[in-house]
């Protein structure tokens, strides 16, 4: 796998190798030696997936405290804009984000530490989200931003309109009203 340092640290895109022939194709989604050589130690132990359609806008969420959470996306079918917004009051690089489109073409994945909101925008007909979390989910620690807070400037590639998400998303605090980590 080839481990792609971006411009936050601790945020990685991930790329495997991929073994296409008649057949289709194989690759290894996660090596627990290989990820810990580039990215550290991180005890995965919960996958989640979801599916959701074009338009769909989930996050920007987090958990907050003792149940924070890193994770490790990848979409397994369709194509999605993924983010992560640093939320570190003490970090070099509060409130800027990574976004990269993640999909079953490219098959790159994001690592997430702690101490980051993450949401995705679903860009294809249909995308099956799949990841990997540190700690348990926790609904009292759950916390939210706004996907549109306009402190962020995400650059969603969408009309807000054409925007589907919850309501407790659409309830979400903005960046300067959010519970941050330290």
């Amino acid at each position: 796998m080839k481990y792609i340092e971006t411009e936050i640290d601790g945020v990685y895109i991930i790329e495997p190798k991929v073994f296409n022939d008649a057949r289709g194709y194989f690759l290894e989604a996660w090596k627990k030696d290989e990820f810990e050589a580039h990215v550290g130690k991180v005890d995965f132990m919960q996958d989640n997936e979801s599916k959701s359609s074009y338009g769909v806008l989930r996050g920007l969420h987090y958990q907050k405290g003792k149940y924070s959470q890193a994770k490790l996306v990848r979409v397994i079918k369709g194509r999605v804009l993924d983010v992560a917004v640093d939320i570190r009051k003490s970090s070099p690089t509060f409130g800027r984000h990574v976004m990269v489109e993640l999909s079953d073409e490219n098959k790159r994945q994001l690592f997430i530490p702690r101490g980051f909101a993450h949401g995705f925008l679903v860009l294809s007909e249909e995308a099956v989200f799949t990841y990997k979390v540190d700690n348990i989910y926790a609904p009292q620690y759950e916390a939210g931003i706004r996907w549109n807070d306009e402190s962020l400037a995400l650059k969603w590639p969408i009309a807000p309109e054409d925007v589907l998400t919850s309501e407790k998303d659409l309830q979400a605090k903005t960046l300067a009203e959010a519970d941050l980590f330290e």
